[in-house]
């Protein structure tokens, strides 16, 4: 084995184990280390297909995967899928989901029904993500940013959040909210409007929005988010994650 491929499969372990990240909290920020991301690029391209066989599933893939879920402290629900090199904090539950290598899902972080959490992605504590969010992997080019979804937030079913998106601490996303690098997050809460792109702040609650567009075709509603309050600092944690968004009129 070439000291490139011995580097590259020593690092996915690590990334198993939770030793390495893709990205990881620094200050108020995030660093995002482009090695790591290089590695998992390469051991994809290192590897060749070949059947894996769970119980009466039969997987052809070049990535196994991840297993000894009962000495980890995480429930797995059939069928959900974790790959190798992924990595799942003691408590986190999966319902049938998918999680994908580099991925790191915090301590008692829920993956609901039909969720999706992509390459890189990083997934805070107490997170819940309904059925059917979709988190988007970032793995190139090497550097970039991925999705990060911070402590306590709520992501509300069929969100879908990609390119490398940060959603703040204890955020409440209602269901169906779109966020991509380029989507606009408006904060209507004051006499004026405040626009955020990539990022969601602390404690925001988001409802999908649109905002009018003139074309030379005529003028066209595109879609935006609006941030529609901000969750109270004195709101118990885990009864208010479906009660911030009634608070202002939108069922969870």
């Amino acid at each position: 084995m070439s000291e490139m491929s011995l580097n590259t499969e020593q690092t996915i372990a690590a990334l198993d184990r939770g030793e390495l990240r893709v990205a990881e909290p620094s200050g108020d920020g995030w660093v995002t280390h482009p090695e790591v991301q290089a590695a998992i690029l390469d051991f994809f391209r290192s590897r060749a297909m070949e059947p894996h066989e769970v119980g009466p599933f039969e997987y052809h893939d070049k990535i196994p995967l991840k297993s000894g879920y009962a000495a980890l402290g995480v429930r797995v629900v059939p069928p959900a899928v974790a790959r190798y090199g992924s990595f799942l904090s003691r408590g986190v539950v999966l319902m049938p989901s998918y999680v994908n290598i580099g991925a790191w899902v915090g301590p008692n972080t829920m993956v609901d029904t039909w969720a999706t959490v992509g390459s890189g992605a990083q997934i805070g504590a107490d997170v819940h993500l309904a059925g059917g969010v979709g988190i988007g992997g970032v793995l190139e080019p090497p550097g970039a940013s991925p999705v990060i979804v911070e402590d306590g937030a709520f992501i509300g079913s069929r969100c879908i959040i990609t390119e490398g998106v940060r959603i703040g601490r204890e955020a409440v996303l209602a269901p169906n909210v779109s966020l991509t690098a380029s989507v606009p997050v408006i904060d209507v809460t004051g006499p004026e409007a405040i626009e955020y792109r990539g990022s969601v702040p602390p404690r925001a609650v988001v409802v999908p929005g649109t905002r009018p567009r003139e074309f030379p075709a005529g003028s066209y509603q595109l879609s935006c988010a609006l941030i529609i309050g901000y969750r109270s600092e004195t709101t118990d944690l885990k009864t208010s994650l479906n009660a911030a968004l009634r608070e202002y009129g939108v069922g969870a």
